[in-house]
């Protein structure tokens, strides 16, 4: 395991004064790790929702089992297409949930619902708003026009969804609602899935109360507490809530040694700012391995990140919305790399800035933003008005964060920026 100092010196240009966004997550990357093999459970699919697979899911059958009707119409060998218009007669009916009984020869068909199963020898299925039935006392009939269909249409093919012995699922991908249902088709009742990462957090400060405390001058209460469990939730992490601590020396050891015994990843806010009247730094140092930086980004720059024995360490800032930047920009992809995910992150999305935004080059920022959809389909996202990384509002009546990147200068207004949209995360 590499130290702080020597993951450090492999990085090119580092500078934990002038850290760039870009360079901290690429420490980070190196810092933590996917979990081990053994630290894996097997569930009951419908208890795996959210969790990462540990193992490719391996299907034990073809999906769909045989070649079945993609619609309701009537089934008949395609061949006979290239004699141009058809009639032909009906002969019987599939249904689904069981195999048709009986032979269609030529000039035959038979009438079959959506995802029957398709008899010998017929391979095509016409729609059967597409036809022209006749009947007659004894017969039923049916005209198919030339040039409507092809051999092969509306046949859904066995092992096309599927194929027996390829991987459904791989390893480190997420049980998402639709992978869930991918599993369940596959008769596969449990899941073999890393286990969940265990998250301490507490929020630090004199000037901190809990919720059901008495307000006094100068005091604020917590909400950085119920922000960040939301996020772990969302991940499905286990979180061990410590409450609020204190600045002093005492709870602050014992907060962290308990903390540091209970959990994978311990997160803080408040306390790594520099010149801060506080304990925080100093009994980070004295516990553990761990790297005060001020990051090149807006809103959030002090952030501290280490080991404090075998839990990996994030000192967040205390203001509100820094708290969630920096848990978005850094924390969340280390959580997910360490849950054993392999899952790339959602893209950002392209809008059109509906004003000229100011902006320096030489640092990141997150500026809190609304996108909407323009009459002509554009898409467009207005800043919010007030930016100051203490207005919590602003992050409840945005839904996605403009990010302008380290390099970046002034935006002019109409001008595309990048916006990394809110729905799921926060």
């Amino acid at each position: 395991m590499k130290s702080l100092d020597e993951i450090a010196l492999a990085l090119q240009g580092f500078d934990p004064q002038a850290l760039s966004v870009e360079k901290a997550q690429e420490f980070i990357k190196q810092l933590v790790h996917p979990p081990v093999p053994a630290a894996t459970e097997e569930l009951a699919l419908m208890q795996a929702f959210g969790r990462v697979v540990a193992k490719d899911i391996v299907s034990p059958i073809n999906v769909p089992a045989h070649d079945n009707s993609a619609m309701d119409g009537f089934a008949f060998d395609g061949k006979q297409l290239k004699h141009g218009s058809l009639q032909l007669r009906v002969v019987g009916t599939a249904y689904a949930g069981k195999a048709w009984q009986g032979q269609v020869g030529s000039g035959e068909c038979i009438k079959i619902m959506t995802g029957a199963v398709m008899p010998d020898g017929l391979d095509t299925v016409i729609p059967q708003e597409l036809t022209k039935v006749s009947n007659t006392p004894n017969t039923t009939t049916i005209e198919i026009p030339a040039n409507m269909l092809q051999a092969g249409d509306n046949r859904r093919k066995a092992g096309e969804d599927l194929q027996l012995g390829l991987a459904a699922l791989h390893a480190g991908m997420t049980l998402t609602p639709a992978a869930i249902g991918l599993v369940a088709s596959l008769g596969i009742e449990k899941v073999e899935v890393y286990r969940q990462l265990r998250v301490a957090y507490f929020s630090t400060g004199d000037e901190v109360l809990s919720l059901g405390e008495t307000m006094r001058e100068g005091a604020v209460f917590d909400s950085n507490r119920y922000s960040v469990l939301g996020l772990l939730n969302r991940l499905g992490c286990t979180v061990v809530d410590m409450g609020v601590v204190r600045d002093d020396p005492v709870l602050l050891e014992r907060a962290f040694q308990q903390a540091a015994a209970k959990a994978d990843v311990i997160i803080t806010s408040g306390g790594v700012s520099v010149g801060e009247a506080d304990f925080t730094k100093s009994m980070m140092k004295k516990l553990g391995d761990v790297a005060f930086w001020k990051i090149a980004m807006r809103p959030g720059r002090p952030m501290a990140v280490g080991r404090l024995g075998k839990a990996i360490l994030f000192g967040l800032p205390g203001n509100p919305v820094a708290v969630m930047v920096t848990f978005l920009a850094f924390v969340k992809p280390a959580l997910l790399q360490m849950m054993g995910s392999k899952g790339k992150p959602a893209p950002y999305l392209r809008a059109q800035s509906a004003v000229e935004l100011r902006k320096k080059p030489g640092r990141t920022e997150y500026q809190r933003g609304f996108v909407s959809t323009l009459s002509d389909g554009t898409l467009q996202v207005r800043a919010a008005t007030n930016q100051g990384s203490g207005v919590l509002r602003s992050m409840v009546e945005a839904n996605g964060l403009i990010v302008l990147h380290h390099q970046q200068g002034n935006v002019a207004a109409g001008e595309e920026v990048d916006v990394m949209m809110f729905d799921g995360v926060i």
